[in-house]
């Protein structure tokens, strides 16, 4: 929030100013801490009125997963030379070129100066860091290890970003070929296939089932095409919206895994992520019930998300990690036994560490095999659907030239 304070400056002067603070109290204390004497404070109108284009988020830089990288990288290498954290996120907020991230690290120093620990202050920007990002700078102040908490996170972004972006990259050729192809099935259906209608029409010939449903589907587009184009946009809008909620989501969440590709991939992400969140928090010293909760928090999938809170409870209730896993189906029995052998060795980290490692190069495998199977199957696609409209039209002008002959 933005406070709008009087002081008394030398020789008895009014002097007013801004400050950025999360409470009307840590306002006052900051304001103090600088010497200042506070004679009025109040929280400042936002402004709205005299300019509209203040507020809007829309016209904001955006601070990319990227952004935090850069930063966490940054801040571990400031702890690793001694910088005090309050100094080091001055420091940083200061040469950010990203003015968003710029105005959130200030409101982080503003919070330290404030006297609360940075786990605390991070944790008011939620839009920026994660339960996990602020519980594990949490464990890195406990154990006196932040630098290396900061690095680590740092590596852990760059590669879950670069993961993400491999899918979209390979997702991005094969959207963009069907909506085209789309666009041009929509664009027959509208302007050539009417013409083909009153010839179909004046031969009298009996059209074939394919001819009659393509005919129908152009008699929509051409007829209705006031109503059936904002109708296909409503629709998608409200099928957007749908998956948005929570029941939405779970019901896509459970339809991708019943794609088997997409299946293979959901679980590899979730073993990947299980295995390295949880030897990262252990290692660290966080409490392995809370460690499950954290990691089932930024799971994606809704069904393994349910998987990650049932192993938790279980284990709350006296269960082992190895006995908890070993009862969920979706979970693979090669995880069940090294999990095992960590608990009997003591080496439990160690053995996640590995299986991190190892869920990463499947998880890559199978990025590659969805890539490789991505561009046959749009081309077979994208071949029936030529197909059909090509036989559409052929087969009824094929009948019509042998009635001729």
């Amino acid at each position: 929030m933005l406070y709008h304070y009087t002081s008394l400056g030398a020789e008895g002067k009014t002097i007013e100013g801004d400050i950025d603070a999360m409470s009307l109290d840590n306002a006052i204390l900051l304001l103090q801490k600088k010497g200042i004497t506070v004679v009025s404070i109040n929280e400042k109108d936002d402004g709205k009125g005299d300019d509209i284009f203040g507020d809007l988020k829309l016209f904001k830089k955006k601070i990319t997963t990227k952004d935090v990288v850069v930063f966490s990288r940054q801040v571990a290498t400031l702890f690793q030379a001694g910088v005090s954290a309050l100094k080091a996120f001055r420091l940083l907020a200061e040469e950010n070129e990203n003015e968003t991230l710029q105005e959130q690290l200030t409101g982080v120093a503003d919070d330290i100066e404030g006297g609360i620990s940075l786990s605390e202050a991070l944790t008011k920007k939620p839009d920026i860091f994660s339960v996990f990002y602020i519980n594990m700078v949490k464990a890195g102040e406990e154990s006196g290890k932040l630098n290396e908490v900061f690095m680590f996170l740092a590596d852990y972004l760059d590669r879950d970003y670069e993961m993400t972006q491999k899918i979209k990259k390979a997702l991005t050729y094969p959207s963009f070929v069907i909506g085209t192809f789309f666009a041009i099935m929509i664009g027959m259906l509208t302007f050539v296939i009417p013409k083909m209608t009153a010839l179909f029409a004046e031969s009298g010939a009996t059209l074939p089932t394919v001819t009659v449903v393509v005919l129908f589907l152009s008699d929509i587009f051409v007829k209705y095409y006031a109503v059936s184009f904002p109708v296909m946009g409503f629709a998608a809008f409200i099928f957007y919206k749908w998956s948005k909620t929570e029941d939405g989501a779970y019901a896509v969440d459970e339809f991708s895994l019943k794609v088997p590709v997409l299946k293979v991939l959901q679980q590899r992400i979730f073993l990947q992520r299980f295995s390295e969140n949880m030897n990262t928090m252990l290692s660290n010293g966080v409490p392995i019930v809370k460690a499950l909760d954290i990691t089932a928090a930024i799971i994606e999938n809704r069904i393994y998300k349910e998987i990650a809170y049932r192993i938790s409870k279980k284990v709350q209730t006296g269960k082992s990690l190895s006995k908890a896993l070993y009862e969920e189906p979706n979970v693979p029995n090669i995880l069940v036994q090294m999990v095992h052998i960590g608990e009997e060795t003591g080496e439990l980290g160690y053995i996640l560490k590995n299986l991190a490692e190892f869920y990463r190069r499947e998880l890559d495998s199978s990025i590659d095999t969805m890539i490789g199977l991505i561009e046959p199957a749009m081309i077979v696609s994208l071949g029936l659907g030529v197909g059909v409209l090509v036989s559409a039209i052929l087969l009824p002008m094929y009948s019509m030239s042998s009635q001729i002959g």
